[in-house]
């Protein structure tokens, strides 16, 4: 008898110690995060605070204090990676796809009835904070928006895949600011997009600056190829089915002589191709992470998806300012954002 009660009375000791550790760790937390550099954002009320280099809203960095703190990757984790509004609601489709391919058919694959980020969760949103898009212990796949420098050390140490894909940054800048004013969240206001613009230029985005984000995961790819894919949108929207293989050979698992007759690769285009994606009823009417405060509508994910539309927002001026800051920001890498068929329309 005496004995159950010890017990039971270390179990409520130990449930304590958990509690007040984790109310420490909270209240540790929010006094660095209060230390950090900050920037408001426009006319809202929020701000975002700089840690490692990078911007994030106070939220997010308590999500990211945990995840670096006790996420344990496994060897064969893949991770689907991007700064935001670059091509990751479709490199995700296109990732769950090919993994699952045995897995799933045509007709009865998850992204048929929900939206890629349904099937495969973000560690910074869904691993940490519960949401109702949990990870399938059968698939390897997770995906993140943070910097490579910000990933949990146990994704580099223990030889994760993590595939990268990348935007033109007035793409993505447009994009960015038309997500942002569609965006129902309380306090929300988005800024004008010749604001935005200045706060792009000035490396202050969420997730920013843009070059050092996506300079991160280059030099990774440079380094460790193996373990490292780097992958363009505008490339992948010119050849889709070819990086589609690429991707594929990447993630160990290559596609079949069988496969390739029987047009496998093909189907995968098509099924994850935005004409398809966007006109599916989950996709237009939808919600995912419902009942939670990162609640979405799904069609916030599907606008255009077009290369080059920044044509219709981003002035002379602003495209020139961005242009050299980028130049000036990825000289001596190796990598570049200018197209010959840019160059040429620009020129015209």
């Amino acid at each position: 008898m005496s004995s159950s009660l010890s017990n039971g009375k270390n179990m409520d000791n130990n449930f304590a110690t958990k509690e007040e550790d984790g109310i420490h760790k909270t209240q540790k937390n929010k006094k660095l995060i209060d230390k950090l550099p900050k920037e408001k954002m426009g006319a809202s009320s929020w701000y975002l605070h700089e840690y490692q280099g990078f911007w994030y809203t106070p939220g997010f960095l308590e999500k990211i204090f945990s995840l670096q703190e006790n996420f344990e990757a496994d060897p064969s984790d893949i991770l689907v990676c991007s700064s935001p509004k670059t091509g990751t609601t479709w490199l995700k489709a296109l990732s769950f796809a090919i993994v699952t391919r045995k897995r799933f058919d045509e007709s009865s694959n998850p992204l048929l009835k929900a939206v890629s980020h349904e099937c495969i969760p973000f560690m910074e949103f869904d691993l940490i904070t519960g949401s109702s898009t949990t990870r399938d212990p059968q698939l390897p796949l997770m995906a993140s928006h943070l910097p490579y420098i910000a990933l949990p050390e146990s994704v580099i140490t223990e030889n994760c895949k993590i595939v990268y894909i990348c935007r033109d940054p007035k793409d993505m800048l447009v994009s960015m600011w038309h997500f942002g004013k569609k965006l129902s969240l309380k306090d929300v206001q988005m800024t004008s997009f010749e604001k935005f613009v200045e706060y792009f230029c000035g490396g202050r985005t969420f997730y920013g600056p843009y070059w050092d984000h996506v300079l991160g995961y280059w030099k990774a790819s440079q380094e460790r190829p193996e373990n490292v894919l780097f992958l363009k949108y505008e490339d992948m929207k010119e050849d889709t089915l070819l990086h589609i293989k690429k991707m594929a050979d990447f993630f160990d698992q290559p596609f079949s002589k069988e496969e390739e007759i029987q047009g496998v690769p093909e189907e995968i285009t098509n099924m994850c191709s935005f004409e398809n994606l966007s006109n599916l009823e989950v996709n237009k009417s939808g919600k995912h992470r419902g009942g939670t405060p990162l609640e979405m509508d799904n069609n916030l994910y599907f606008r255009k998806g077009q290369v080059g539309d920044w044509k219709n927002h981003v002035t002379q001026e602003m495209k020139e300012q961005i242009d050299q800051i980028m130049d000036e920001k990825l000289y001596g890498s190796g990598l570049t954002f200018s197209r010959p068929r840019d160059n040429q329309e620009n020129n015209n």
